[in-house]
């Protein structure tokens, strides 16, 4: 455990929401680079787009039950083509859980920290330079990455963890509904981006997922203002951010009073993991998983629509795996 969260532990109750915090190892509370940026300008906006080239001999999308969470990981990624695919030696890594929340891991809140620290081993393996976690939470950033696990799993998987500060964004024109927003400076910085979100009911857009889960990388205050047109502007996130591979958490399942949750009568354990290239597919694979449709769910179809994916994934383009 590094200084830093050492006396987080000892002071959390003192401690605010908008605290910068002093460079320890693995932890940045300051501006990240972004001289490596790959963004694409285009008339709908700015596109942070990371995917690397198909694969015609890989499947689309891979499910894994059982097993523990890391060999559930590999084993998702082995199949894809392997963490060689999709991340090479030098590069810089933006791993993307959803820390959202100030909950522990049976909650089901967030992304389970077994599964985000067995990415940030995948991408050290394969020799990246530098793995950077982050999630702008909806509660105090501190108390969110430390008691959801991802804090303490991420550093000692070697990823630095980014809280962000006020530094650590720059204003984007996004497009579409979204217009200009504060985005976190290391999407610009990363070479290769993974969504590693988790599987869970949402009040208002009846799935939190993949493409959900950019709102996380939003530093505006306005980000609430989003819910009023949710399915687009979740639609229109997913055309601005374009993933290496998106990792679907599903090992805990909150399947009602989502996206927080009440208490753990809202989690069924479920001991699954989703991987695929294509958000759309993986996205409709989650619905799935609250017994739901793409038709439930317009911000999936919407994203078919707008040229990102496909929902309905082949049979030997698929492969589902038990452990």
């Amino acid at each position: 455990m590094n200084t830093d969260r050492r006396e987080f532990l000892k002071h959390v109750g003192g401690l605010g929401a908008g605290l910068a915090g002093v460079g320890a190892t693995g932890l940045l509370f300051h501006q990240a680079e972004a001289d490596e940026a790959r963004p694409e300008e285009s008339g709908q906006g700015r596109a942070f787009d990371t995917r690397v080239p198909a694969d015609a001999a890989a499947p689309v999308l891979v499910t894994v039950k059982g097993g523990e969470r890391a060999e559930a990981v590999r084993r998702a990624v082995e199949e894809l083509g392997g963490i060689g695919r999709f991340v090479k030696s030098g590069e810089t890594v933006l791993v993307k859980p959803n820390v959202g929340w100030d909950r522990l891991p049976a909650h089901g809140a967030n992304t389970d920290p077994q599964v985000v620290a067995a990415v940030v081993e995948l991408c050290r393996g394969a020799g990246a330079a530098k793995v950077v976690v982050t999630d702008v939470s909806c509660n105090d950033a501190r108390r969110s990455f430390d008691r959801s696990g991802i804090w303490r799993a991420a550093e000692d998987a070697g990823a630095e963890v980014l809280l962000p500060a006020d530094g650590d964004f720059e204003e984007v024109d996004l497009g579409g509904i979204l217009g200009v927003w504060q985005v976190l400076k290391p999407v610009a910085a990363a070479q290769r981006i993974i969504n590693v979100p988790v599987a869970k009911h949402h009040g208002t857009a009846r799935l939190t997922a993949g493409m959900k889960n950019w709102y996380g990388v939003l530093g505006d205050e306005r980000r609430s203002r989003l819910h009023r047109e949710i399915d687009q502007g979740i639609a229109d996130l997913a055309v601005a951010f374009r993933p290496t591979l998106t990792i679907v958490d599903a090992t805990r399942v909150m399947v009602r009073n989502g996206p927080q949750g009440g208490g753990l009568s809202d989690v069924e354990q479920r001991d699954l993991l989703g991987a695929s290239t294509d958000p759309v597919a993986i996205d409709a694979w989650a619905a799935g998983l609250l017994g739901r449709t793409v038709e439930d769910v317009p911000y999936i179809h919407l994203a078919q629509v707008a040229g990102l994916g496909t929902a309905a994934v082949a049979d030997d383009a698929r492969r589902d795996i038990e452990l």
